[in-house]
């Protein structure tokens, strides 16, 4: 057998190796886990993850936990993002806010079900590593923005949706105020050991109903105050 053939039968083991980790993170992890959306099963089949985890790290890419990432940040394991994407409903038409961009994953598989998804993040070494992850994914409908999100983006609103990618003791008020009427804003809120993730969905100028709909743990967004309306 010639190197080049052995090459490429290595290069495609390799690959179906991938797939197949892929498959049973979907399938062992997050199917199991009430992610049962046939769109958001077929779109975590189609969004490359290992794309948006550093190399240094891609050999733990599918599995359930959580990647770190530079500045001593980390992904969502792919369990809980799926659980927040489901939740969150997406509509093609829609517009959405992200605070807590991290690698850009989370608004890679928002931008396959929104208009448009503007993300937030505190740190410029993740802004910059997310906007070459979502370029090198040829995503085209996300505006990485590097800075403080905790306040939101009131300029840009209001949004239909909008997801806070990691835990908060508190719901800032400055965020349920930028939603539109029947917009919803699913957050992890509360502090360890007990975080629950919520669903607050406005619906009129003055009232928001909130949901529980899974109790996890996840790391703290920066930026974010202590506790008091919306935490448990």
């Amino acid at each position: 057998m010639s190197g080049f053939v052995a090459h490429a039968l290595s290069r495609e083991e390799s690959k179906m190796n991938v797939e197949q980790a892929r498959f049973n993170m979907i399938e062992q992890q997050i199917r199991p886990w009430d992610v049962l959306d046939p769109s958001v099963l077929s779109l975590l089949a189609v969004v490359k993850r290992e794309d948006f985890v550093p190399a240094a790290h891609r050999a733990v890419a599918f599995m359930d936990l959580e990647v770190p990432l530079p500045g001593g940040q980390v992904m969502l394991a792919p369990r809980v993002e799926a659980r927040l994407l489901q939740e969150l409903g997406l509509l093609r038409h829609e517009k959405v806010l992200e605070v807590g961009t991290g690698s850009g994953f989370m608004a890679a598989l928002m931008a396959h079900k929104a208009q448009t998804v503007v993300t937030y993040e505190k740190r410029a070494e993740l802004a910059s590593l997310a906007r070459e992850n979502l370029r090198h994914a040829a995503i085209m409908n996300v505006e990485v923005r590097q800075g403080d999100g905790s306040n939101g983006d009131a300029g840009r609103g209001p949004w239909d949706a909008i997801v806070l990618s990691g835990s908060v003791a508190e719901v800032p008020e400055a965020l349920l105020q930028q939603l539109k009427v029947g917009g919803r804003l699913v957050a992890i809120v509360g502090t360890e050991p007990v975080m629950r993730a919520l669903r607050i969905r406005r619906i009129s100028e003055r009232e928001f109903r909130t949901e529980v709909l899974f109790d996890t743990v996840a790391p703290h967004l920066e930026g974010f105050a202590s506790p008091s309306r919306f935490a448990f």
